[in-house]
């Protein structure tokens, strides 16, 4: 069964696209390949846990299993040796993948308080897009009296655009809400 978001994706966005960019087959149009969840853990050092109730948030608001990453440096300053778990990842794609922008597009951005879009300008340069969320709480599936702190965690979505202007207009196109233009002008 296929996922909305891709269904609208192919019957849609593509066609839109192909017009947009002057593209010549369906197949140089932007796609979504992957969308990666970080959340970072300063305090893994000193709290074990942490550790373990990260990866169950991210377990439930992804449906998949999150890896522990490694620090690849020791940092004297930090505490910090190689090899010490400092966080959870989970790389989604597929079904999944369209599910999670689905969710995090229509309901987990716009419940964050005072929300009035995200950067039009997070994108890297080769068609990838960041963000950043405060705390895990905008998802409906973690519970509030199950947490034992709020995390924050950044969530990447890479796309095969050439351009950062492809997969801006991809990226709206399947719905993110970007800062309007004239909210822009007057921040």
């Amino acid at each position: 069964m296929m996922h909305s978001l891709q269904q609208m994706y192919r019957d849609e966005i593509v066609p839109q696209m192909m017009e947009e960019f002057s593209y010549t087959s369906p197949m140089q149009v932007p796609r979504v390949l992957k969308v990666v969840l970080n959340v970072g853990l300063g305090e893994a050092l000193q709290n074990p846990n942490a550790l373990e109730n990260a990866s169950r948030d991210v377990m439930k608001i992804t449906g998949q299993k999150p890896i522990i990453t490694r620090a690849r440096k020791s940092i004297a300053n930090f505490k910090l040796r190689e090899g010490n778990p400092i966080g959870v990842k989970a790389t989604l794609r597929g079904e999944r993948m369209y599910a999670f922008l689905d969710r995090l597009m229509n309901i987990a951005l716009p419940r964050q308080r005072d929300f009035r879009g995200v950067s039009r300008t997070a994108f890297d340069g080769r068609g990838n897009y960041t963000l950043g969320l405060n705390e895990q709480l905008v998802f409906l599936e973690v519970d509030y009296d199950e947490i034992d702190k709020i995390r924050g965690m950044a969530i990447t979505i890479v796309t095969s655009a050439e351009t950062d202007e492809e997969a801006r207009r991809l990226l709206e196109l399947l719905g993110m809400p970007f800062v309007a233009a004239r909210a822009r002008a007057a921040a």
